[in-house]
């Protein structure tokens, strides 16, 4: 049976151009896309407001927290997904990449007791048509976790994945340029004592030299292997950004300088930023300021990391305060991730695409979430 779904009085946000019109959905795509208002009775009226293609997030620790909402404590993980993939359906996503790690530089971490949960969870989600929205899963790669091989090989037959990234989370390097600077978060967040802490950095330190090289050459051969998207993670320097194109790299996620940021510009790789450090104007870990990495047109793709309702309004964002255009920003959130993924049949409103759209209206300078559809089904 032919399904039909018209939204009429909206602003399309499509590739280069904003249009006053009218879209037409048909058994899940989009069909036709027209100027004026449709004089159907059984057109959807979107009273003026936009209607952009549904978001794509490449990188999203989320579920972490509905796993384990507090330390030592563990939710069923078929409840934490659908909590999970509600949120995120309601920000106005809906393509999500998982990003789930496997290893931990801190060995009380709950990451590795809740991965298999987490991972499980997500497949048996999905096999029962359960959730809103379209899931992947993102494996991050702590370098130095000893049994990453191990937890690697067994989540590589997830039907999921799609996307691997490399993490090094060492001690005085990438997202910590500095040993003061790694020392003050960790005392922070960990509330460790000097001597704790000495003992805790020198431990990351020998793990990074004996499971490191070994570990991130495994993880490159099976990403080649298996045909998956390689990010990595927290580049800093010229030299990470050339092993990132060496390994294959098609993302760098987070890079925390602009040195870094122009030699993966200059590697053609794709630089993602955090849409949290664009709503508040600065990186909560003391690294540049993604507003400056996109004042310098070195931000590709924006991701909403650990707060899913900031994508949306770090892309109005760049049009307030840079002057981006408004399909400038919204292909950082939609249109340049499904790419970098080789998703070709969505991120952007064109005829033959997925009907994934989202219904936005702006109130007060903030955009709000009014309406979503998965091919064609509202899903909030």
């Amino acid at each position: 049976m032919n399904t039909e779904t018209i939204l009429t009085n909206a602003c399309l946000v499509l590739p280069d151009e904003i249009l006053d019109g009218t879209l037409v959905i048909r058994d899940g795509r989009i069909v036709e896309i027209e100027e004026g208002v449709s004089r159907l009775e059984s057109a959807i009226d979107c009273e003026g407001d936009y209607v952009i293609p549904g978001m794509v997030e490449l990188h999203t620790d989320n579920l972490d927290k509905h796993i384990a909402p507090r330390p030592r404590v563990h939710w069923p993980a078929r409840s934490a997904v659908v909590a999970h993939d509600a949120q995120i359906a309601t920000a106005g996503i809906t393509t999500v990449f998982d990003s789930v790690a496997i290893g931990d530089i801190h060995r009380e971490s709950d990451r590795i007791e809740t991965l298999t949960a987490m991972a499980a969870g997500l497949e048996e989600c999905q096999r029962e048509n359960m959730l809103r929205v379209a899931h992947f899963l993102h494996l991050r790669c702590e370098i130095s976790h000893g049994e990453l091989p191990a937890h690697l090989e067994r989540l590589a037959q997830h039907p999921c994945l799609k996307l691997v990234s490399l993490m090094d989370h060492t001690p005085g390097q990438r997202q910590f340029a500095t040993l003061a600077q790694y020392e003050s978060y960790y005392k922070g967040k960990y509330q460790m004592s000097d001597a704790d802490l000495a003992s805790f950095v020198q431990r990351c330190l020998n793990d990074r030299a004996f499971h490191g090289d070994n570990n991130r050459a495994a993880v490159i051969e099976l990403v080649r292997e298996r045909g998956l998207k390689l990010a990595s993670h927290d580049d800093a320097t010229v030299q990470h950004a050339e092993e990132a194109a060496a390994a294959g790299a098609v993302v760098a996620e987070f890079p925390t300088t602009q040195v870094a940021a122009l030699a993966l510009r200059e590697h053609g790789i794709g630089i993602l930023s955090g849409a949290p450090n664009v709503v508040r104007g600065g990186s909560h870990s003391g690294n540049i300021s993604a507003i400056d990495l996109a004042r310098d047109g070195l931000v590709d793709i924006l991701s909403s990391d650990y707060v899913p309702t900031s994508l949306l309004p770090a892309a109005f964002r760049l049009v307030e305060e840079l002057g981006y255009s408004l399909p400038a920003a919204i292909r950082m959130v939609a249109t340049r991730p499904a790419d970098a993924m080789g998703l070709s049949d969505r991120g952007r409103i064109a005829p033959g695409l997925r009907a994934d759209l989202v219904r936005v209206a702006e109130r007060g300078g903030l955009p709000l979430v009014r309406a979503v559809w998965r091919q064609g089904e509202r899903v909030a």
